[in-house]
């Protein structure tokens, strides 16, 4: 068989496997493949290649391989603790969140020591050292069910009953057997750097800088983050949903109706509970939203003016879009594109003016910005602050004291807001954050701006680098947040967004990225949207809110 990589092409005998085959072709930087990408399609190094293929290897700075790395990482790190402790402890082992680079692991049972973390470690370091290959087996369904409870995994089994196939792939290496969804390196050899530390009552496994896999930064200090997600783990477990396995036996025994009301309650009761911080901190005249794209924003501001209704307040919700300036002094990246995540495509001068004149008393006329003709317009719409009219501003660089510049600290009240999510699918595999925001984001854009997935998924990368260059550096110098996730929306989302993702074209760049979402809802039941409340914070994307969002 013709395999061509890059501008090389051999003929290679039928049925060799993708590992020789990086041996023939690679000679820099072999160590570091984790996946290819075969005539377009993602493959594992330990499958075999039968007909003329072009491949390209992808390392970790590519997002499906990095994926792949942290994957592999975890389960080396299961596949030890199992080794040193036994398969009961491992199934105390909870993969929660990231932070940073790291990802954080809490155990059920007796408190994580330092001789806990040693020993696993120790054991990692030799798995690595040996090269141990992980093994992909497809089992029948009942078998794998049968397996995963003779293991105490009923995580797993109660997520299988929801699976419709016949067959199940699980992994193994060294004696240990899990289920994972998604790709697996091929060898423990390629995962050379990791760590783990202690991190608050768990584990912190850190993983390398995506810039060049070598390179492990420390475990970063989010306080405010790490206690908003556990505070929402916490609710979960409360309720009895924390896997994808509880929110389908919750559908599947009618019980959807109920979760809705109480999860959107809860989601009430901490935006009222914000309000009286507002009014309990006093002198407060700027409320400062910020949150990464699709975190809930507007909708959240307009709840907020509710709630501080509710207490005394006359608040006025402004969006930050409003101040871009004219499109054509709209600064551009490297690409030559519009960069509208920078902070300097904001009008900042005219901003800080007009919060200035309105903390002084005077009657300012606001712009409303025109994105069709990429205009700031006038369209006399004054206000004028009293004492008891406050501002509710939101925008992604609603934290930036850089935006703010001119106006007091004490005049200011910090909310950040992001959608962290509270499900997991099993133990082992959890549910990013970026996932679900990217599924509300295609949902909305469809909905509202007629965008194809495939527009959406395009722009993400952008979206994305914006985020972590303007965004999360700020997130700690909020004085509250918010989290905007409800745990039963992908359930929602599901019926919305699967034909906007089968509508990606297959060989398109954005079709493996559209196959992983689908993949992931694949797990969920799907939930019908009548009983989501109207000013419900998912309204924003599926429609039918009853804010102007």
């Amino acid at each position: 068989m013709k395999i061509t990589v890059g501008n090389e092409t051999r003929e290679i005998a039928e049925g060799t496997s993708l590992s020789k085959i990086a041996d023939a072709f690679v000679t820099s930087g072999r160590d570091r493949i984790i996946l290819a990408k075969v005539n377009g399609k993602l493959q594992e190094m330990f499958k075999n290649c039968y007909w003329d293929s072009t491949i390209e290897f992808l390392d970790i700075t590519n997002s499906d391989a990095r994926r792949t790395y942290i994957r592999g990482v975890l389960f080396v790190m299961l596949a030890a603790v199992n080794a040193c402790y036994g398969m009961q402890v491992s199934n105390e082992i909870s993969v929660e969140h990231s932070l940073g680079t790291g990802i954080y692991c809490k155990k059920d049972g007796e408190p994580v020591t330092q001789e806990f973390i040693d020993t696993v470690k120790a054991k990692m370091k030799e798995y690595v050292a040996a090269n141990r290959a992980i093994e992909k087996k497809s089992m029948n369904k009942a078998n794998a069910v049968r397996l995963f409870r003779d293991n105490g995994m009923d995580d797993k089994v109660r997520l299988m009953r929801y699976r419709c196939t016949s067959k199940i792939n699980v992994y193994c290496m060294s004696g240990y057997t899990d289920y994972f969804y998604g790709y697996m390196p091929a060898s423990t050899g390629v995962l050379k750097a990791w760590d783990i530390v202690p991190y608050e009552d768990g584990i912190m496994v850190l993983m390398p800088d995506s810039a060049d896999g070598t390179t492990v930064p420390p475990a970063k200090s989010s306080d405010k983050f790490f206690e908003t997600l556990q505070k929402a783990n916490t609710w979960g477990s409360a309720v009895g949903i924390e896997l994808v396995g509880d929110l389908n036996d919750c559908i599947a025994n009618g019980g959807a109706e109920d979760l809705i009301l109480v999860q959107e309650a809860l989601l009430e009761k901490r935006v009222a509970e914000i309000a009286e911080m507002i009014r309990e901190a006093g002198g407060k005249k700027f409320v400062m939203i910020a949150g990464p794209s699709s975190s809930g924003k507007t909708s959240f501001s307009h709840r907020l003016s509710i709630q501080l209704r509710t207490i005394g307040f006359k608040p006025h919700p402004i969006a930050l879009d409003n101040y871009y300036l004219d499109r054509e002094f709209c600064p551009r990246d490297e690409y030559g594109n519009y960069d509208f995540e920078c902070l300097e495509a904001l009008d900042i001068e005219l901003f800080n003016k007009q919060m200035t004149q309105l903390l002084n008393g005077e009657r300012v006329e606001m712009p409303e910005f025109n994105f069709k003709t990429g205009k700031p317009e006038y369209k006399g719409n004054f206000l004028q602050l009293g004492p008891d009219d406050i501002l509710v501003i939101e925008g992604i660089h609603g934290l930036n004291d850089r935006l703010s510049y001119s106006l007091p600290a004490e005049s200011k009240f910090r909310i950040y807001i992001s959608a962290l999510t509270e499900i997991n699918i099993d133990r082992h595999n959890r549910i990013p954050t970026t996932d679900v925001r990217l599924i509300r984001r295609i949902v909305r854009d469809a909905r509202t701006r007629g965008s194809s997935a495939t527009e959406t998924i395009a722009m993400w990368y952008s979206v994305r680098r914006g985020e972590e260059m303007h965004i999360f550096p700020h997130q700690e110098s909020a004085d509250v947040m918010y989290n905007s996730a409800a745990v039963y929306e992908l359930a929602v989302l599901k019926t919305y967004i699967e034909p906007l993702l089968y509508g990606v074209p297959e060989g398109s760049p954005e079709y493996l990225e559209a196959n992983r979402l689908l993949k992931m809802l694949s797990y969920f039941l799907a939930m019908p949207s009548e009983s989501v409340p109207h000013n419900a914070i998912l309204r924003e994307f599926i429609g039918g809110s009853v804010f102007r969002v």
